[in-house]
């Protein structure tokens, strides 16, 4: 994917659905959101390297444990986050992004801009989670 973009451009619905440009838009907000995460990961681990040792009270001790809990639980929700956005950039490359799993219809350009890994049109997620609530509450 090496489309230059014009700059501040956005995709319109005014344009052909997934043509190059959109395309490439959403490859570059998918793998510059993957870096940021990578990049706070090593940040993270770098950080608990550095701290682990600090704390010579154990009142001290027990509140960064818990600070660092957190910090790891966030960090393996962002490694599954990962997972998700590689799938979305391999959908980018098979020509099958922005169209929804249920449907095959496309997804909303705004939803996708918000959510890039959006993987159904919005009907689509409302019914899915209805559909969870149902059968998880029986």
């Amino acid at each position: 994917m090496k489309t230059k973009l014009p700059e501040g451009y956005k995709p319109s619905p005014d344009e052909k659905f997934m043509n190059e440009t959109q395309t490439q838009y959403f490859y570059n907000k998918l793998a510059a959101w993957k870096d940021e995460i990578l990049r706070e990961s090593r940040e993270t681990l770098n950080h608990l390297q550095e701290d682990s040792q600090k704390e010579p009270d154990i009142a001290d001790r027990a509140s960064s444990e818990t600070d660092w809990s957190i910090e790891l639980r966030t960090r393996d929700r962002q490694r599954k986050l990962i997972a998700k956005i590689d799938a979305a950039i391999d959908r980018l490359k098979k020509g099958e992004y922005g169209y929804c799993e249920v449907t095959g219809e496309p997804i909303d350009l705004g939803r996708l801009d918000a959510r890039p890994i959006a993987m159904m049109t919005l009907e689509a997620q409302e019914e899915h989670e209805k559909y969870e609530k149902v059968h998880r509450d029986s």
